[in-house]
C-alpha cells in the first residue's frame, strides 16, 4: 500500500471529533527500519604473496574481497575454483577451508570481513550445543524406559 494513500485513508476514517493534527500511527514497516543498522563488523586484510598459496579456515561467516591483483580462490568441498579480480567479493560459509593464491608479479590485497562476534561466543555456542545433546540423550533414555 502506497504510505500518500494510506495516510489519506487514515484522516479520511478519522471521526470527525478528532482532531487532524495528530500523527499517523506507526506502521510495522516504521518499526522494522529502526533495526536495519548494520551491526559491528570485524575485518582482517592480509597479502597474498605472488607465486605462493596460503591457506584460511573460516570461523565466522565472512565476505571476502578482493583489493589488488587476480587471486585464484580454491574451496575444500567444491569442485570449482574462483579468479576473484579487484572489487570482487565472495561469500564465504562458516568451518570453510579457502586457499588462496597468485600468479601476478605483485602481492595481492585481500579482506576477510564477518559480523563482530562477543568475546567467548565460541565457548556459549558449545555449551548450547552440549545442552541440547544431553535433553536428546535424556529424552531418549526416558522413551527406552
Amino acid at each position: 500500500m502506497d504510505d500518500a494513500f494510506q495516510a489519506a485513508s487514515l484522516t479520511a476514517s478519522q471521526p470527525a471529533s478528532q482532531p487532524a493534527s495528530q500523527p499517523a500511527p506507526l506502521t510495522l514497516a516504521d518499526a522494522t527500519d529502526r533495526f536495519d543498522d548494520p551491526l559491528p563488523s570485524q575485518s582482517v586484510h592480509f597479502a597474498v604473496p605472488p607465486m605462493r598459496t596460503l591457506t584460511w579456515r573460516v570461523k565466522a561467516s565472512a565476505t571476502l574481497r578482493v583489493q589488488a591483483a587476480q587471486v585464484w580462490i580454491t574451496r575444500a568441498r567444491s569442485p570449482y575454483d574462483h579468479w576473484l579480480q579487484p572489487g570482487e567479493t565472495l561469500r564465504l560459509e562458516r568451518g570453510e577451508r579457502i586457499w588462496l593464491s597468485t600468479e601476478t608479479a605483485l602481492p595481492a590485497r585481500v579482506s576477510i570481513t564477518s559480523a563482530w562476534q562477543p568475546p567467548f561466543a565460541g565457548v556459549r555456542r558449545c555449551m548450547e550445543r552440549l545442552a541440547a545433546w544431553l535433553a536428546l540423550l535424556t529424552l531418549r533414555r526416558s522413551r527406552e524406559a
